[in-house]
């Protein structure tokens, strides 16, 4: 070798070395980038500027794989011109450039694409102005789980070197994108617990009638056999019965027993919201989207991702609504009012109702199509009077409650009263008697709790006994179709019916005969 050529050597080692820093300076900066940046696209118009030192270009790109439906979604875009390609916007992962260095797991170079081509994407490629491109697959592990892509106008623009240059980065961005997805994930984990706690502290405040389901009866029995059947599912359930016969309690006690029990139970107390704030208050509502709205609210289904949510007297939800949830039930999704984003949730509902839902059907207020997707798991919570032999064991429990925080010394019940208050229809049902025996105890004086006559007489249905007495539209209702129904020897239907005397539907009627207590003397029905 001559003393020329061990020259013209020596600088191209140089030259090669020279190079080789330049590539590892250039990694370093891109490396301090990704440290400070947690957002991918925040972090691919860092690295673009220092990329282009090394490798000039017109667009660079981060793609990420979607393996569930296997498409492949534009994450991050940047181009020192106008294009119509648009972040978020997606296309099917076969046949693209893309896919191909996804599945080889190695980078593609793309010399010409006027003279080679071949994929789906690359006429959409020469439409948009490129000629020649580099495509380094972002691995992690063994999964290819996107690319990072740089194009150019210019034909021929980019070598080997180039795409082993840009593979190195590629692993940098590959972590990156592992660290800011596993970022994004503990601050999503973060707000939800946020948001949980905020809720669970609002419920704390929030006093039940009772905290156990108390009784031996048959039909309580029947209940909880099909509380045990279905809180190991996911399925929806529709809890019917009368006001004060513990549906809630039914509700809480599906969710404790179910996967979801260490995750909270999102109640909803439909008729306590006001009528223009529904859809808000489920789904909650973007920054502006009417008047009043001066930031985002997060609604409860989407507060109860993972949850199980209770929606309380559903009956009384407007029909706008009904559609809107009939929607979550089918497709479990959403958007927020005012808001394009639709959201997913995976809510497990339970909904309860004190009303006839097949009157409100043929009435037109309830819809059809939800009532059957309600309708997969009906659990009928029977009223009190059809399970008079748990009437002594709540009477101790609530006796025992109130004693306790009443400060009271009572240690036993008076028998008698215990008959008098199995005679009794309860109309109000448990909550009713929750009541009673709260009021007997502040007025017992003795260690024997005495529900007096007094007390226990205002409760029975006696009108003829005082009449100057005033009496509650529901007593003074019930009374009225009780002798309607006299009159016409217990008869339903027909023109001579009880429903034509009064005015309104069979069905209507029946409903408001087991809303008020009142049993059908099947025995004189003609009917």
């Amino acid at each position: 070798m001559s003393i020329k050529d061990y020259r013209e050597s020596s600088k191209e080692e140089i030259a090669d070395v020279l190079d080789a820093l330049e590539r590892y300076r250039i990694i370093l900066e891109i490396n301090n980038a990704i440290i400070s940046k947690l957002k991918l696209n925040e972090l691919l118009q860092s690295i673009s500027v220092t990329i282009k030192e090394k490798l000039p270009f017109d667009v660079t790109a981060i793609i990420l794989h979607e393996p569930v439906r296997d498409v492949l979604e534009l994450y991050a875009f940047e181009a020192s011109y106008s294009s119509y390609f648009i972040t978020g916007s997606q296309l099917p992962k076969a046949g693209t450039d893309v896919g191909w260095a996804l599945d080889n797991k190695k980078p593609l170079i793309m010399r010409d694409l006027s003279k080679e081509g071949g994929f789906s994407t690359d006429k959409m490629l020469l439409e948009e102005g490129l000629r020649s491109y580099i495509i380094a697959p972002l691995i992690i592990g063994e999964k290819a789980i996107g690319s990072l892509n740089i194009g150019s106008k210019t034909p021929n623009r980019f070598q080997e070197a180039d795409a082993e240059f840009l593979s190195l980065v590629a692993k940098q961005i590959a972590l990156a994108i592992d660290n800011a997805r596993a970022h994004e994930e503990i601050e999503k984990l973060k707000n939800r617990l946020e948001k949980e706690n905020v809720y669970l502290k609002e419920e704390i405040k929030t006093e039940y009638n009772f905290e156990e389901i108390i009784g031996e009866s048959t039909a309580l029995k029947k209940v909880l056999r099909q509380v045990e059947k279905v809180a190991k599912t996911d399925s929806t359930v529709l809890i019917l019965g009368e006001t004060g016969t513990g549906k809630e309690l039914i509700a809480r006690a599906i969710h404790n027993l179910s996967a979801r029990k260490d995750r909270p139970l999102i109640k909803v107390n439909c008729p306590a919201i006001p009528l223009g704030l529904i859809e808000s208050e489920l789904f909650g509502h973007e920054k502006g989207a009417f008047t009043g709205a001066l930031s985002r609210k997060i609604g409860k289904f989407e507060l109860a991702d993972g949850c199980t949510i209770f929606l309380d007297e559903i009956a009384d939800l407007p029909h706008e609504a009904q559609a809107k949830l009939l929607r979550v039930l089918q497709e479990k999704e959403f958007e927020r009012v005012g808001g394009t984003k639709t959201l997913k949730a995976d809510v497990r509902v339970i909904a309860a109702t004190n009303r006839n839902l097949e009157v409100a059907l043929n009435e037109g207020r309830f819809r059809a199509d939800l009532f059957y997707r309600l309708n997969v798991f009906p659990i009928y919570l029977p009223p009190l009077r059809e399970r008079k032999q748990d009437i002594p064991l709540l009477t101790k429990y609530f006796a025992k409650k109130y004693t306790s925080s009443l400060g009271k010394e009572i240690k036993a019940i008076n028998e008698g009263n215990i008959q008098r208050l199995k005679e009794y229809s309860w109309p109000g049902n448990i909550r009713e008697l929750e009541n009673i025996v709260e009021r007997a105890v502040i007025l017992s004086t003795g260690d024997t709790l005495e529900i007096n006559e007094n007390l226990i007489g205002s409760l029975f249905d006696t009108i003829s006994h005082e009449k100057d007495n005033i009496f509650s539209l529901e007593n003074i209702e019930r009374e009225h179709i009780i002798k309607v129904l006299n009159q016409t020897g217990w008869q339903i239907n027909g023109e001579k019916g009880a429903a034509k005397i009064l005015g309104i539907n069979p069905n209507t009627l029946r409903a408001r005969l087991t809303k008020l207590g009142i049993k059908i003397k099947r025995q004189l029905q003609a009917s």
